[in-house]
């Protein structure tokens, strides 16, 4: 596998400037040190997205994104890592140099080979999209649409099409050699038996293409237009284009039709996106047979500061909104609004729109149940609140949810809420809080990372104004302060001392602390690119975003070196503890008493 050299990639840090690489696409204005916008990744009309000229990142208040110039694109262009080095590299007017010879797959190779991935995609799509114009037993496909109240505008909008009766109609189309025929297994397009024999995955269907943020298509859904065939949707599996946890159906559509999207609603199914779409309301989105994740939530906040989430009013329905208001917590914060809307049973958002039309159908979708409403209203319907026993219930289901709430206003405000219905004071649901340990979840969304890799989980965090909401250890006090001036690391002197420290993080202090040593020209974006795809990139990008409360060169030169003189004292303690445990054995030479003697008096006068 061929890589870019590390040396490259500091390099292009040191040339090129965060600010224009943003500016560019993202108008910013000057605001003191740094720079300011409205987030490119979630909705807002108060400028929360903040850069960096000095450290050459860029940080949101608002919504958490951060990250580099290499991060920036990625995020914002949805490129890859290589495509984003190699177009930074084009605007400062640099090669990429690629290391690993000719024999394996370079990036750009890879870069190639998804790309075609993507072109073969399209031409899948614009097959269906034919096949239901031109195909002489498409006439089952047509009459559903029309059945279902659908316009061709709507329908070509979507990219509506058809994938007619046989085994083989995609397979003869596009799979013209061996290779584009694994291409199209790879894609899911066809199916692959043990024997070798393939077959097209979809037959006899209504197909909607699902793409990605950029309009590219990645998978497809199909509903079945034969009542004795099974399932009556069928998905694209998961493939190199395709995750069906990440992706939503719609969003690209909705994007392109609103400029401003006030709120998305989350429904269950294509017609239901499709559908009201023909009624003229453009912000539905659907999930691709599965639960709301962690990661459709992080996509949907990116674009909006409300989701609505819809619902069948039966059994089912509710314990799929139960399981995406736990899949919310951690990413419920002030500033978001998350409501449900439960529809009348047997009815579904394509039906129910046809009933009430378009204007009494979105006065309910105003209309939802807010998040806080609906948690606390189905707890109490549990408990019986008019006895101490029901109370004390409540607060029992309630801790472990309200605990996965991210601190800040709003975790508050549920926590005040339940302090009312509970009748008792709020300090003892903060110190119940306190002492619980929310399940994690791997992927979970706002996610707070441990103090550090392998300490306990305590990440701090900073409010706007630049105060700690939390006193930050020795080991991040250092690490913020030094992502903020890497010219500090000489203060902290020889860091191999520090290595024999059992602390959270140590490891990745002294790592830092000698890379610095070796490479004292770094930015803070060329050391946090040092860590990419580590577990420790995502701590030094948090503590990326710290900003002192008075950024002069004493004060910080002063806060970095009480830090160092802490650890410093943790490690002449933990060497006294030892030497004092092993003198009530009776066993120090006379080197090591002449230590401990110095050693306390150091610690001790």
């Amino acid at each position: 596998m061929a890589l870019i050299p590390q040396s490259f990639i500091d390099e292009l840090m040191s040339r090129i400037d965060i600010v224009d690489v943003i500016d560019a696409r993202v108008p910013l204005k000057k605001a003191g040190h740094e720079y300011k916008a409205c987030c490119p990744f979630h909705n807002e009309k108060t400028p929360s997205f903040t850069v960096s000229q000095n450290k050459q990142f860029y940080h949101c208040f608002g919504c958490g994104a951060h990250g580099t110039a290499i991060g920036f694109l990625m995020e914002y262009e949805h490129l890859t890592f290589p495509e984003s080095v190699e177009e930074l590299a084009r605007q400062a007017g640099m090669t990429v140099p690629y290391e690993g010879g000719r024999g394996g797959d370079t990036p750009r190779q890879a870069s190639r080979e998804t790309d075609d991935l993507y072109a073969l995609m399209q031409q899948a799509d614009d097959y269906y999209r034919q096949q239901l114009r031109d195909h002489p037993q498409r006439q089952a496909a047509v009459d559903y649409l029309k059945g279902r109240g659908l316009s061709g505008r709507i329908a070509a909008e979507f990219g509506i099409g058809y994938a007619p009766p046989g085994w083989d109609n995609l397979h003869k189309k596009l799979g013209t050699s061996a290779e584009r025929q694994k291409q199209l297994v790879t894609t899911g397009m066809l199916i692959e038996k043990d024997e070798g024999k393939r077959y097209d995955r979809f037959r006899h269907r209504i197909m909607f293409p699902i793409r990605d943020r950029r309009g590219r298509t990645i998978a497809f859904g199909g509903r079945v237009l034969s009542d004795e065939d099974s399932p009556k949707y069928l998905n694209s599996p998961e493939t190199p284009l395709f995750h069906k946890g990440r992706e939503l159906y719609g969003l690209y559509e909705a994007r392109q039709a609103l400029r401003q999207i006030p709120r998305l609603l989350v429904v269950e199914g294509y017609m239901d996106v499709v559908s009201l779409a023909q009624f003229d309301i453009r912000y539905a989105v659907a999930t691709l047979g599965t639960a709301t994740t962690a990661d459709h939530l992080q996509q949907l906040f990116k674009v909006t500061s409300e989701v609505v989430f819809c619902f069948d009013g039966d059994r089912a329905g509710r314990e799929a909104a139960w399981r995406a208001m736990e899949n919310a917590l951690p990413v419920m914060r002030e500033g978001r609004q998350i409501r449900f809307l439960f529809l009348p049973e047997g009815e579904d958002p394509d039906t129910l729109v046809r009933q009430v039309g378009q204007a009494e159908f979105e006065q309910q979708v105003s209309r939802a149940a807010p998040f806080s409403d609906y948690l606390f209203n189905r707890l109490s319907a549990q408990n019986d609140t008019a006895s101490i026993d029901g109370r004390a219930n409540l607060v029992e289901q309630a801790r472990p949810l309200l605990a996965r709430l991210p601190p800040g206003v709003y975790r508050q405000m549920m926590i005040s809420q339940l302090a009312q219905l509970a009748r008792i004071d709020e300090h003892r649901i903060e110190t119940a809080l306190s002492q619980t340990r929310p399940p994690r979840q791997r992927g979970e969304a706002g996610d707070t990372p441990p103090d550090m890799p392998g300490g306990p989980s305590r990440a701090p965090q900073r409010a706007r104004g630049g105060q700690e909401r939390q006193p930050f250890s020795p080991v991040r006090r250092a690490l913020a302060r030094l992502l903020h001036n890497p010219a500090l690391a000489p203060e902290a002197g020889d860091p191999q001392r520090l290595a024999q420290l059992e602390i959270p993080g140590i490891d990745l202090l002294v790592a830092v602390l000698e890379t610095l040593r070796h490479h004292p020209n770094l930015t803070t974006s060329a050391l946090i690119e040092r860590w990419r795809d580590t577990e420790h990139a995502r701590h030094l990008e948090k503590l990326a975003a710290w900003q002192p409360e008075i950024d002069d060169e004493a004060s910080l030169k002063h806060e970095f070196t009480a830090a160092i003189e802490s650890l410093d004292r943790h490690r002449l303690e933990a060497r006294y503890d030892m030497l004092m445990a092993k003198s009530n054995h009776g066993n120090l030479t006379l080197e090591e008493k002449v230590e401990i003697r110095q050693l306390s008096s150091q610690l001790f006068h």
